[in-house]
C-alpha cells in the first residue's frame, strides 16, 4: 500500500480512494485522498472532485471540522472557475455540514445558494435536493430549540413552530418535485421527514398518514432499516394519540426487525418503549420483563444513562406491583447512577421515590437523601437554638429602662417585688465595676445589699458616672455601661459613614480630566480605527487571493494561473459569494471557544421528548398506585 502511494499519481490515488469509499471503507479512502492532495495536481477539475470526496468522507467519519474545511476549499475553487454546478453542490455540502455543527443560520445561507443556482440552471434534481436540505436545516433548528425548552410536541414557542412550519413547506415542495421525477426513494424520505415534522407540531393524525406512506415505500424497496424507523415513529405518534395497544404492536414489530438486523442498541430502545407502553396499559408484569431486557443490554453496552432509565422504570413498575423491597433496590441504583452521570433531574426524582418507599416500608430517612439532610439540618438548628437560649438566660432579666436617659422616672414605676431585686442586682454589678475605676471603695457596702433602696443605688451610680474619663469609657472593663458603649459605637460608626460618603468635587475633577484626556486622545483613536479598517481590508483581500494557496494545487505552471484568471472573470468571485463565505468562516471563531458540557450519550434510550412524556404520564398515576403512607402494623 505504501509503495503504491509513493509511485502512484494524484489521479490514481484519488480513484483508489473513491473506490474504497464506495465500498464503505471511508477511513482507508481518506488516506488515499490525503496522499493525492500531497502529491498535488494542476488539473483543477480533479482537485475539485478530490475536495468534494474528502469532505464527504470526513462527514461520514463524523470529523465535521475537516469536512467543513474541504467543502470550503471546493466552494472557493468552483466559484473562482465559474463552475456553477460545482458551486451549487459545494454549497449544499457546506450547508449539511454546518447543520450538523448546529450553525443553522449559516447552513440556511449555503442551502439557499444551492437552491438559487439550481433554479437558475433549470436543474430539477438539484432543486429537489436543495429543498430537501433546507427542510432538514429548519427541522433541525426547530427541534433543537424545542428540546432546549423541554416542551411536548405541539406545545412549542412561536419561533419553534415557525421553523417547523418552514420545514414542512420545503419538504412539501421537495415531495412535489420527486414525485414528478418518479424518484420513489426520495419520495419515501420526504414522507418520513414530513411525518416527523408534523409529529413535532402536534399533528399526530397527519404524521401517522405520512409514516404509513413511508412504511409502504420502505417495504416496496425492501429497506428494513427504513421500515424499522417507520414502525417506531408510528408507535410514538400512537402513544400521543392515547392508542397504547396499537403503539405496543408497532413497537413489537420494531423489536422484531431490530433483532433481525442485529442492532442491539435499537433492540434496547424497542424494549424500553414497550416497557413504558405496557406501564401505561397497567400490565406491570410485562413491563418489568421488557425493562429488565433493556437493563441487561444497557449494562452490556455500558450505557450508564440507559441503566439509570431502566432502574427508574423498574422501580416504578415494582412500586405499582407492591414489591416495595425491589422498588427500593432499583430506586437506590437510579440515585447512584444519576449522581454518576450528573443527571440532576434523575437524582431529584430518585430521592423523592426513595423517601416515599422508606415511608411505606417504615424505614428511617436516608441520611444522604434530601429529606434526611433536611431533618438533620432541623435537628442541628434546634440544638443551636437551645444552646443560645441557655447562654442568654441572664439577658432575659434586663429591662429596657436602662437604655433610656430618664432612668429615675421609669425605675420609680417598676419598684416592686422581684423586679426590685433584679434591678438592685443589676445596679450592683454596674456600681462595682465603676467603683473600681473611680477608686471609691467606701460605697461598696451600700451597693452590695440586694434589698436596698433602688433610688439610692441610682444616685450612687450617677455620681460614679461623672468621674469616668473618656479614655476609660472605651476600656473593656466598662463595656457593661450602656451609655458608654453607645458613645463608643456612635463615634466608630460616624467615621465609617464619612468614608462611605462621596465628594462631588472629586467627581467633577475626574469628569474634567476625562474630557481633557478624550480631546487629547481623539487623533490617536481616529488613527487606530483607520489601522483596524486597513487591517480588515487586507484580511478580506487575503481570503480573495487564497486561490493560489489551496492544498494540492500546483501553481508552478503559468498556464494554470492564466487559466484560473481567465475562468474566474476578474480573477476573484463576486462579492455575494464572499459575503456568504465570510459568514461561514466567521463561525470558525466559535469553534475555538469552549463548548458547554455535552450530555452523556444514551444509545439504548429513545428520543428525550418521548421519555419526558412517559415520565409525566407515569408520575400522575404513581400517587394512585402507592400504598397509604406510614408503616404497616405488625401482626
Amino acid at each position: 500500500m505504501s509503495a503504491f502511494m509513493m509511485d502512484a499519481s494524484c489521479m490514481e490515488l484519488a480513484l483508489e480512494g473513491e473506490r474504497l469509499c464506495k465500498a464503505g471503507n471511508c477511513k482507508a479512502g481518506v488516506q488515499y485522498f490525503e496522499a493525492a492532495v500531497e502529491v498535488g495536481t494542476d488539473d483543477l477539475r480533479t482537485l475539485s472532485a478530490i475536495y468534494s470526496q474528502l469532505g464527504n468522507a470526513y462527514f461520514y467519519l463524523q470529523d465535521y471540522t475537516r469536512a467543513l474545511e474541504y467543502h470550503r476549499h471546493d466552494l472557493t475553487l468552483a466559484c473562482t472557475l465559474g463552475d456553477h454546478i460545482g458551486e451549487a453542490k459545494a454549497s449544499g455540502n457546506l450547508g449539511n455540514t454546518l447543520k450538523v455543527l448546529g450553525k443553522f443560520d449559516e447552513a440556511i445561507v449555503c442551502c439557499q445558494r444551492h437552491l438559487d443556482i439550481s433554479r437558475e440552471l433549470g436543474d430539477r434534481v438539484g432543486e429537489g435536493r436543495a429543498l430537501y436540505n433546507l427542510g432538514n436545516v429548519y427541522h433541525a433548528k426547530g427541534k433543537h430549540a424545542g428540546r432546549a425548552g423541554h416542551q411536548d410536541p405541539g406545545d412549542f414557542p412561536e419561533e419553534v413552530i415557525a421553523c417547523l412550519k418552514k420545514a414542512v413547506e420545503f419538504y412539501e415542495m421537495n415531495l412535489t418535485i420527486v414525485k414528478s421525477l418518479g424518484d420513489k426513494a426520495a419520495q419515501g424520505r420526504a414522507c418520513g421527514n414530513l411525518g416527523n415534522t408534523h409529529y413535532l407540531l402536534g399533528n399526530f393524525e397527519t404524521a401517522i398518514g405520512f409514516h404509513k406512506e413511508r412504511l409502504s415505500i420502505a417495504k416496496e424497496f425492501g429497506d428494513k432499516a427504513a421500515e424499522r424507523r417507520a414502525y417506531s415513529n408510528l408507535g410514538n405518534a400512537c402513544v400521543f394519540m392515547g392508542d397504547f395497544e396499537t403503539a405496543a404492536d408497532f413497537y413489537k414489530k420494531t423489536l422484531h426487525i431490530a433483532r433481525r438486523l442485529g442492532d442491539v442498541a435499537i433492540e434496547a430502545q424497542a424494549c424500553y418503549s414497550l416497557g413504558n407502553t405496557f406501564t401505561l396499559l397497567r400490565d406491570y408484569n410485562t413491563a418489568v420483563e421488557y425493562h429488565e431486557r433493556h437493563h441487561r443490554i444497557a449494562q452490556k453496552l455500558k450505557d450508564r444513562v440507559g441503566e439509570g432509565r431502566a432502574c427508574w422504570s423498574l422501580g416504578n413498575a415494582h412500586t405499582a406491583l407492591q414489591n416495595h423491597d425491589k422498588a427500593l433496590h432499583y430506586a437506590t441504583l437510579h440515585l447512584q447512577i444519576s449522581r454518576e452521570v450528573g443527571d440532576k433531574t434523575g437524582e431529584l426524582t430518585a430521592q423523592m421515590n426513595l423517601a416515599d418507599l422508606r415511608t411505606v416500608l417504615g424505614l428511617d430517612k436516608d441520611p444522604g437523601s434530601q429529606d434526611g439532610l433536611l431533618q438533620s439540618a432541623n435537628q442541628k438548628t434546634l440544638k443551636e437554638k437551645e444552646q443560645n437560649r441557655q447562654r442568654r438566660r441572664s439577658m432575659e432579666r434586663l429591662e429596657l429602662v436602662t437604655m433610656t436617659p430618664d432612668k429615675n422616672a421609669v425605675l420609680g414605676a417598676t419598684a416592686n417585688g422581684k423586679s426590685k431585686q433584679s434591678m438592685g442586682a443589676k445596679f450592683k454589678r454596674k456600681a462595682a465595676n465603676k467603683e473600681k475605676l473611680s477608686r471609691k471603695s467606701s460605697n461598696t457596702s451600700s451597693t452590695s445589699s440586694s434589698s436596698g433602696d433602688s433610688a439610692s443605688c441610682i444616685v450612687k451610680t450617677e455620681n460614679v458616672n461623672i468621674q469616668v474619663s473618656p479614655a476609660q469609657r472605651a476600656s473593656p472593663e466598662i463595656m457593661d455601661d450602656d451609655d458608654s458603649f453607645f458613645d463608643v459605637l456612635s463615634r466608630f460608626q460616624g467615621k465609617r459613614m464619612d468614608e462611605q460618603r462621596c465628594s462631588f468635587n472629586r467627581i467633577q475633577d475626574k469628569q474634567r480630566e476625562r474630557e481633557n484626556s478624550e480631546d487629547r486622545d481623539y487623533p490617536m483613536k481616529e488613527e487606530l480605527m483607520n489601522q483596524i479598517a486597513s487591517f480588515q481590508r487586507s484580511r478580506l483581500n487575503e481570503q480573495r487571493s487564497s486561490i493560489c494557496n489551496l492544498p494540492g494545487l500546483k501553481t508552478n505552471n503559468e498556464e494554470v494561473l492564466g487559466q484560473l484568471l481567465h475562468k474566474g472573470g476578474q480573477g476573484v468571485p463576486d462579492d455575494d459569494f464572499f459575503d456568504m463565505l465570510m459568514r461561514c468562516q466567521g463561525s470558525r471563531i466559535n469553534d475555538q471557544r469552549s463548548e458547554p458540557p455535552v450530555l452523556q450519550p444514551a444509545p439504548t434510550v429513545p428520543d428525550e421528548d418521548f421519555f419526558a412524556l412517559i415520565q409525566r404520564v407515569q408520575s400522575k398515576r404513581m400517587d394512585a398506585q402507592r400504598a397509604d403512607n406510614g408503616p404497616k402494623e405488625k401482626k
